[in-house]
């Protein structure tokens, strides 16, 4: 702007220059005037008045169309200024619409975060809960109070003691496992175990199991399981146990509280005392066989049957 004041200003000191010539101008015509005649140089003075006046209209009119007008480098400038404004608006709508996908951004990572966290903490949980159902509960370190009464030791015999034919034993034999015996005992034998028997033993013989054969035993039998007298044995003595088959030859008593079988071979000189007894055709039997063990006592039936006789 201090470029057009100083235009306006030029223009002023033409146009105050250009009076100073007129001014100068009528001086120097008044003296002609006094010089020359009156008619003539009166016309000549109204001919040069009105060229003059029109003259400075016209210079006027173009100082006036020169401010008004813009120059280029006005144009330049205010063409320049408006890009300039163009471009900031451009400017702030990119930064806007950065702001807008940056703060989009953000939520988005935000959310991601958040439900990573959820995941996470969720994953925690099932860990935590899988190691408390691992997790085993402390053993009973209390101590155990057995009573003795009536106390019955369980054993499982792994052990196997083994008497060879040629080996002979004279005394008690005692044994927490199981025995077989080839040889020759002359004494009492007790074991948990089983006791198999294909020598010869003078004693009673205790075990949990008992199986001879062909074995020569003078003594009593008895087991708390079941005894079995192969072919070719012969006991001398009375036998105890929980079931029995016999099928070789025995002297003396049977008292079984179970189930007897007598087998085809068997010889038996004794009296029998079971549960039930079964008598293979061929086994021969001198003495008695009750089934005192039985559900249904023979004594009780007929005292019964007696009564009710009686009373009809």
């Amino acid at each position: 702007m201090g470029f057009f004041q100083d235009l306006k200003q030029d223009l002023s000191q033409t146009v105050s220059d250009l009076e100073a010539d007129d001014a100068m101008t009528e001086l120097s015509l008044d003296n002609v005037e006094e010089q020359d005649s009156g008619d003539l140089f009166g016309a000549a003075e109204d001919t040069d008045f009105a060229d003059l006046e029109a003259m400075l209209e016209k210079n006027v009119a173009a100082i006036d169309d020169e401010l008004v007008k813009p120059t280029d480098l006005q144009e330049n400038t205010m063409q320049e200024e408006v890009d300039m404004t163009d471009t900031i608006n451009d400017v702030t709508e990119i930064e806007g619409n950065d702001m807008d996908t940056s703060a989009e951004l953000k939520q988005e990572t935000i959310e991601i975060a958040a439900s990573e966290d959820q995941d996470q903490e969720v994953e925690c949980e099932q860990a935590l809960n899988v190691e408390e159902q691992n997790i085993e509960e402390p053993a009973d370190t209390s101590p155990v109070t057995t009573s003795v009464d009536n106390f019955e030791p369980i054993v499982t015999p792994t052990d196997t003691a083994i008497i060879t034919s040629k080996m002979s034993i004279v005394g008690d034999v005692t044994s927490s496992g199981n025995m077989n015996l080839i040889g020759t005992v002359t004494g009492n034998i007790e074991i948990l175990g089983k006791l198999k028997v294909t020598g010869s033993i003078t004693g009673n013989s205790t075990a949990a199991e008992i199986y001879a054969d062909s074995a020569q035993i003078n003594g009593e039998v008895r087991s708390s399981g079941s005894v079995k007298i192969g072919q070719s044995s012969v006991v001398i003595g009375n036998i105890f146990a929980a079931s029995a088959v016999i099928a070789g030859a025995v002297k003396g008593d049977i008292d079984v509280q179970g189930p007897v079988i007598l087998d085809a071979s068997a010889i038996v000189m004794g009296n029998i005392k079971s549960k039930s007894v079964q008598i293979n055709n061929g086994a021969v039997i001198e003495g008695m066989c009750s089934q005192c063990y039985a559900d249904v006592n023979p004594t009780a039936f007929f005292d019964d049957v007696k009564k009710s006789r009686k009373i009809e």
